[in-house]
Formats: structure tokens, sequence, C-alpha cells
């Protein structure tokens, strides 16, 4: 009698610690590692602001509204790899790369080119998208059948302020008069559709998400002439940014990204202009 209650004792502790023991388990996983991800949110089809959680979109923090977009399906993709949640961080795109200096943010996605000199102030991860130079013009312009940069000639013309787009290409269309850079990629398209400028320059993705919201505008791509905008591979490379040293995160994220090819980037950017706001 005596060795069954000892039995039955053993048996009780032995499931009141299993019990703790998956207590402990939930509580560690729920007290897992949370990425915390800036992005501008305002930057179609790399991010989006949105009203709700349509097509997977994640809570922007201290917001009540929603984050979608290539660089959330990237964040959400690499967070599912690693076992993290994900916490998505509004910033202007000024502040992006001090968030990450001051380890107010793990790392930013938010469409930032592989550049030297942000190269001396961050460490980047592999490319996560390869994104070619175009330009848009309004479909019944002046510039319209502009088959290089030469025929863009003396137009009047802006981009997103900090942009190798703005920096590096704009000063190579002649007799440019180039306005005062725009502080978001949205206020760029609307300067183009408010007659404000003959053209923008920017990347392909947004190019492209930018003539399914303005009909009227035309893309013009001068890659493979002999007249194409002159750019360096670190120019069109799309990376994500974290802090120097931060070793460790580089290579958890590097290794999600070896795991993906140019055609997974493809297909998931095209998910994105599909489903962006304004093209619906």
């Amino acid at each position: 009698m005596k060795k069954r209650t000892i039995v039955k004792a053993m048996l009780t502790g032995a499931m009141t610690m299993a019990a703790a023991l998956g207590m402990m388990s939930m509580a560690n996983a729920e007290e897992g590692k949370v990425l915390r991800v800036a992005m501008e949110c305002g930057y179609a089809p790399y991010n989006w602001t949105q009203p709700d959680d349509s097509n997977g979109a994640v809570p922007i923090a201290d917001s009540p509204d929603y984050a979608y977009g290539y660089d959330v399906m990237m964040a959400k993709h690499i967070c599912e790899e690693l076992g993290y949640e994900l916490e998505i961080v509004k910033l202007d795109w000024d502040s992006l790369v001090p968030a990450v200096q001051s380890g107010t943010v793990d790392c930013v996605i938010a469409g930032q080119s592989i550049t030297s000199e942000r190269l001396e102030m961050v460490d980047f991860s592999e490319p996560y998208y390869y994104a070619s130079i175009i330009s848009l013009v309004k479909a019944d312009g002046d510039y319209a059948d502009a088959a290089g940069v030469a025929d863009l000639a003396g137009a009047t013309c802006t981009s997103q302020l900090n942009t190798v787009w703005y920096d590096v290409c704009l000063p190579q269309i002649p007799d440019a008069n180039i306005l005062p850079a725009q502080e978001s990629a949205p206020a760029m398209l609307v300067a183009l559709n408010n007659n404000a400028c003959d053209l923008v320059v920017t990347d392909m993705p947004t190019g492209m998400a930018a003539c399914v919201a303005y009909p009227d505008f035309k893309l013009l791509d001068f890659t493979g002439s002999d007249d194409d905008f002159e750019v360096s591979e670190e120019e069109i490379n799309i990376g994500i940014s974290m802090k120097k040293g931060n070793t460790e995160l580089k290579e958890a994220i590097d290794s999600v990204l070896a795991e993906m090819t140019v055609d997974d980037y493809t297909a998931m950017m095209d998910e994105a202009i599909s489903v962006q706001p304004l093209s619906e």
C-alpha cells in the first residue's frame, strides 16, 4: 500500500513537473526573439499602409494601421524561417539608417540600395532584390517616345530624396531642369501626375506599380541600349541593412536569402504589385 502511495506521488510529481515545463516552454515561445523591422510603409510596391490585415498585412507598431508589400512579405518569410516574431516599425526615409545605428530597430527592409555611402554607416545582407533604373513620363507628354537618356534633354525632372535616382541619374540628363528632391516615392509620383515635372527616375518595381496606379503614365526602360543611365551594381542591388558588427543577424538573414532565387523574388514582387491598394 505504501509502495502504491509512493508511486502515485512520484507520478503526480512528474505530471506536475511536466505541466510546469510545458508552461515554461510556452512562455519561452511567447518571449521568443522579436525582429523589429523598419520601413516607410508608404513606398509601394515595396511597402505601404492599409487599414486592415487583408492579404496577410502585419500590424504597424503603435498604430491602428497595417503594413504590407514586398518588404513585409520578405520580412514575414525571414521570420518564419528563423522562428522570430515580426514587428513592423513605420519611419520616415531619412530616419531609417539612424534607427539601425542607434539600435531602435534590428534592421531595415525598405528597398534600400546597397551603396558605398550606406555601407560606411550600416552593414547589409546579400541582395533581396535587383532593381533596374527606369523613367516615368506622361503617355501624352513631350518625352513619351524617348529611346535613351539623350532624348530626355531639357526635361524638368525630380525623384526621391537621398536615392541614386536623384543623386546619380538625374544629373546624367543633358540640360535637365532638376527640381528639389521629393521626400517620398508617392510625392514624386504626385509631382509627375500633377504636371509639376516632365519625368521622374525610379526603379522598375516602383515604375510598374505606378503605371497600375496611374494609367496615363508610361514607363521608359533603356536597359540594354547604348544610352542607358550609368549606374554601378551596388546602386541597383537592394539589401537589408542592420547595425554594423551584427554578424549574427546578418548571417541568419543571409542564410534565408541563400535559399531563394531571382524567380522567387520576381514572383513575390509580382504578387505585391497585384494587391497594392491603388491597383484595385
